[in-house]
């Protein structure tokens, strides 16, 4: 089998010659065989390519060399294996809950590596991050302002932070848009002189810098670059309304990468040339040219590199139309049903791992075993003829895939967990219980403790 004789799509085509190869025996991930891999870990799984992630961070890193760092946003997948590789590659990680920080840490993340964002945090979050070291916590509302404030002055500590910007109209772009309208995440951006003396009222916050997130799913670097530049006259302005210089300005994520047919893969050569304008931008203003820059991608960095792989109960005929009921669905992977936020459903990239170069039949339905018709994870696609026990495999699948599912939903087991490195499979989260965590939620009050003696 060679990827000339290849009866997928052409998306999947092209993501399965850039991220993965073809051997005898079909699919392969990291050099191994899927089937094999099911063989040994069993199904529904999730597995991971190593050298992907490493290859990812290394591409992005080098086109913003000399311009911005790069965290990932654990939020993406917070598996602490897989963040663990960013760390080791020189990645910050971005977090959004008193968990995240646990994983981030369990990941080998330094404290000053460390930015957490995310609106509502709550009281004993923040007690353990101000306790355990954090680099930085974004302030998403007055609110945060007043009750971290105060929790800073009564435990005599000095906290670098940062304001969220709910940006204007001007930085609209993606697919779901994070700014230029009523939010929940972040201060507006015509309330920033507010912020900045609701600020002053508390000595031990200082006022690093600025985080921008205006949207996600972006796959046009000319609607990213023109985020980045707006992001670079909110920090100016802030830094003025402060008369202080920012220590750091972050521009936030929403790297996008291609899910359905006719996308677009995101041009980072054209992020590359983009770049001198900014970099000229922020030399210019000396309350900005020694400001650290850094963005927070996370499913740009990991989506290619995961795969989740379905075995197939039941295939059946309903007054025309074929369906493929398989042991896997919405319960471990939403986004792939459409149920995450699409307006529109649309199939991810599927393909049948063992029989990638037979003959398609278009129309198909790929569900998995829940009671809902909303367990569709494959609604117009082509896929080969295929019996009981054959694997289908969704590409594209490495962020917002298990954890952003409904895993408790009817209780079904949950996927294992496995990174492929160096020809090696090992095993980074074992097939369980809906209610087994990466993170035994005990240990947090346990931490609190700990640190507070």
């Amino acid at each position: 089998m060679n990827t000339t004789n290849l009866t997928v799509s052409p998306l999947a085509g092209a993501l399965i010659t850039e991220h993965f190869s073809i051997g005898q025996h079909g699919l392969e991930i990291g050099g191994l065989a899927v089937g094999d891999l099911v063989r040994q870990f069993g199904s529904p799984l999730y597995l991971y390519d190593g050298a992907t992630l490493r290859r990812r961070y290394r591409a992005l890193a080098a086109a913003l060399e000399g311009f911005a760092d790069v965290y990932f946003s654990i939020k993406a997948n917070p598996n602490p294996h897989l963040a663990a590789i960013f760390v080791e590659e020189g990645a910050g990680l971005e977090i959004a809950s008193g968990a995240e920080y646990l994983l981030a840490r369990r990941a080998g993340c330094t404290p000053r590596r460390i930015l957490f964002a995310g609106p509502g945090k709550g009281e004993a979050e923040i007690d353990l991050v101000l306790r355990q070291g954090v680099g930085e916590i974004h302030l998403e509302g007055f609110d945060e302002i007043e009750a971290i404030g105060r929790k800073v002055s009564a435990m005599g500590l000095k906290q670098d932070v940062s304001l969220r910007i709910n940006p204007g109209r001007q930085a609209q772009g993606g697919a779901m848009r994070m700014g230029g309208k009523a939010s929940a995440f972040g201060i507006d951006e015509e309330l920033m002189p507010e912020a900045v003396e609701a600020l002053k009222r508390f000595p031990g916050l200082r006022l690093k810098g600025i985080h921008l997130f205006a949207g996600t799913q972006i796959l046009d670097a000319g609607i990213l670059l023109e985020q980045w530049r707006y992001g670079l006259e909110l920090a100016a302005r802030l830094a003025e309304l402060a008369d202080c210089p920012l220590g750091s300005i972050d521009l936030g994520g929403g790297l996008g990468i291609p899910y359905h047919s006719g996308e677009a893969t995101l041009d980072l050569e054209a992020i590359r040339t983009g770049l001198p304008q900014l970099r000229a931008m922020k030399a210019a203003n000396p309350r900005l040219a020694t400001a650290e820059m850094l963005v927070e991608p996370g499913r740009w960095l990991i989506g290619p590199a995961g795969i989740y792989v379905s075995a197939l109960r039941s295939v059946k005929m309903s007054r025309g139309q074929r369906f493929l009921i398989a042991d896997g669905g919405m319960h471990h992977h939403l986004a792939a049903s459409g149920n995450l936020g699409q307006v529109i459903k649309r199939d991810y990239p599927i393909v049948a791992p063992l029989h990638l170069d037979q003959p398609v039949i278009d129309n198909t339905s790929f569900v998995g075993p829940l009671c809902t018709p909303l367990d569709t994870l494959g609604r117009q696609t082509a896929l080969p003829e295929l019996k009981t026990g054959d694997l289908l495999a969704v590409l594209q699948s490495g962020a917002y895939g298990l954890s952003a599912s409904p895993v408790g939903f009817l209780s079904h087991p949950m996927p294992a967990e496995v990174l492929v490195e160096n020809s090696l499979a090992r095993l980074i989260r074992p097939a369980g219980t809906f209610d087994a965590p990466l993170v035994n939620m005990s240990e947090i009050p346990r931490s609190w403790s700990h640190a507070a003696q």
